[in-house]
């Protein structure tokens, strides 16, 4: 959500923003709607101010006899009353009417965002590891022999139709070891919390982080009202909505590993094949409430702790920064991290790590106290994927595949897997 005082005070600045966003000008139509707001309450308190004057003199009237006076002011307080009725309404429906507008404007980005249409004008920031050196031609994850056991895509759609897959064998439990590994090193070694958060939420809970109004039909509602979370950053930064907490209190990190699910709306004909791109999938993810002038810092720890698991997993990656265009509703900057998947020659999405300066905490009512006292601030808000899990699962798969079709798997996955250090062809573990 946006300020409106920002935007009255910086009418140029909020258009330009909205201009890298690849949008067109709303200040002026915005600002006629606060005016006209504004004026109606303006206009009320006036009437009421009236109508309490005209309350008081009611009685002195009554008192001296003057009977006409009298009869004046008791249609003059009733005249005033249905007047500030009337203005009270007028102001509630312009409110309405701008909040309406402005929750479905998205948030402007920083200025050292690249301003671009699409994933083509995303910027590299760097790349590590090397790419292996097959001496055979790689296959996808859902041709390698020693997986096709493990990953039943036909059993799934009988069960609950495309984009579901069932594991099974070595496959699940190196996908449940993955998830296992990630919340280890983020909460042992990076700080986080973790929490075993609800994957069924409210409205307001969607609301908060900027899922609804404008992408209900990106998720899934329950015929009760509530929602399947899309991922559990809903969840997560949706911890301190409604609250004012103590500078002391910030920052606060969260890690949880949990079920999302997503419509995928306009993706068909995309990553049908494999399990890149499913309804149901999970990732451990991380959220980071922060004071405003630390959340530049916490952005670039966050990709640290994203980049890390790739580092451990050796995993070739490209680290990329999304240009105006390509950026999700609520982020100010964001972070791609892409795998390398030999099977397909390229580098795909496993994480993004976004910034959303205060736009969801205007959203959630989420404020802090400043050190030294004042008014109370909105806090910063992030959030990052530590990994994708299922797409974790594919880059481990398709980077450790043999010339025989049998996988093998990092060194850093061994003692979750109770020493197995590879899966023999047939799907087993060797």
């Amino acid at each position: 959500m946006h300020d409106i005082r920002m935007i009255r005070d910086n009418p140029a600045a909020f258009d330009e923003g909205l201009s890298r966003r690849g949008l067109s000008a709303q200040s002026a139509a915005i600002l006629a709607i606060d005016e006209a707001r504004r004026a109606a309450i303006t206009a009320a308190e006036t009437a009421q101010a009236d109508r309490n004057a005209a309350s008081k003199d009611v009685g002195k009237a009554k008192a001296s006899g003057d009977e006409a006076e009298f009869e004046r002011l008791r249609a003059l307080v009733s005249e005033k009353k249905d007047e500030i009725a009337r203005l009270e309404e007028e102001a509630k429906a312009r409110d309405a009417e701008l909040t309406t507008i402005l929750e479905a404007i998205p948030n402007l980005p920083y200025d050292d965002v690249p301003v671009g249409a699409d994933e083509d004008d995303n910027v590299e920031l760097h790349r590590r590891g090397t790419p292996r050196d097959f001496d055979f031609t790689p296959v996808e994850h859902f041709d390698i022999p020693a997986v096709k056991p493990g990953m039943d895509f036909e059993t799934a759609a009988k069960l609950s139709g495309s984009r579901f897959v069932l594991l099974s064998g070595a496959v699940a439990r190196l996908h449940r070891a993955l998830s296992q590994f990630m919340l280890d090193v983020h909460t042992l070694e990076n700080g986080l919390t973790e929490v075993n958060a609800p994957v069924l939420v409210r409205n307001e809970t969607m609301y908060g982080t900027g899922q609804l109004p404008k992408f209900g039909e990106d998720s899934y509602e329950t015929t009760n009202g509530w929602w399947l979370i899309p991922t559990s950053e809903v969840s997560l930064t949706n911890i301190v909505a409604g609250h004012t907490i103590s500078h002391d209190y910030l920052p606060r990190r969260y890690t949880a590993h949990s079920l999302c699910f997503r419509s995928e709306a306009g993706s068909a004909g995309r990553d049908t094949a494999g399990m890149l791109r499913q309804h149901q999938f999970e990732k451990v993810e991380m959220v980071s409430v922060t004071h405003p002038e630390k959340s530049d810092a916490e952005q670039q720890r966050m990709l640290g702790c994203a980049e890390g698991i790739l580092d451990r997993l050796n995993i070739p990656y490209r680290t990329v920064v999304l240009c105006t265009g390509d950026m999700g509703f609520g982020a100010r900057r964001t972070y791609d991290i892409e795998a390398w998947l030999p099977g397909q020659n390229t580098y795909r999405e496993i994480s993004s790590v976004s910034t959303c300066g205060d736009f969801q905490a205007r959203r959630m009512n989420a404020r802090f106290k400043p050190e030294g006292g004042g008014k109370p601030e909105f806090v910063h808000t992030l959030n990052g994927s530590g990994l994708a899990v299922g797409r974790c699962l594919i880059a481990v798969l398709e980077n450790g595949q043999e010339a025989d079709g049998s996988v093998t798997l990092p060194d850093a996955l061994h003692s979750y897997l109770g020493g197995k250090t590879r899966i023999a062809p047939d799907g087993t573990w060797a």
